[in-house]
């Protein structure tokens, strides 16, 4: 017998081979060219976002039913602002979280940053999801100043240094 990945719940196989094989998440980053601010959205499987946010928490974690979305306001963005730090010219970043929705099998969490002026290089560092898998891959989609600029983080690499 297969045992999911909060263990409250037994899986047959046919179960276990629904679960999806990829442990990725996708985080834009863009600097609103108006007022400095660095706009965040992370793209998180549902699942695998729920499993962490249990175990993390210890709440029954529900990200789908609007019934519960208020309740799981504060552990989304608690996860999020202990797990996604960036910083500027060797400066920390206060980010601040706005909220979370559902698209599909995906929850996509929104962050904002305080007013960042003249960013040569942009410091990433990224634990989204590696206290649940060995193999999360975090892809980062970076535009500042008009620049855009992709680069993936591998578990267990956690820094990433994008230069403008």
């Amino acid at each position: 017998m297969l045992l999911s990945l909060n263990a409250e719940v037994p899986l047959n196989k046919e179960a276990a081979a629904l679960k999806h094989p990829l442990h990725l998440s996708s985080t834009e980053i863009n600097q609103n060219a108006k007022t400095g601010r660095l706009e965040i959205s992370c793209r998180i499987f549902t699942d695998d976002f729920e499993d962490i946010l249990s175990r993390n928490y210890k709440v029954k974690a529900d990200l789908i039913k609007p019934a519960r979305h208020n309740d799981m306001d504060a552990v989304v963005g608690k996860y999020l602002l202990a797990h996604l730090q960036l910083a500027t010219n060797s400066r920390s970043i206060k980010l601040s979280y706005i909220g979370y929705e559902n698209d599909s099998e995906a929850v996509i969490v929104y962050l904002e940053s305080e007013p960042v002026k003249n960013i040569r290089s942009l410091e990433t560092s990224s634990t989204v999801l590696y206290d649940l898998f060995n193999d999360q891959v975090n892809i980062f989609h970076i535009t500042c100043q008009g620049n855009r600029k992709s680069a993936k983080l591998d578990y267990p690499s956690k820094k990433l240094v994008t230069t403008f």
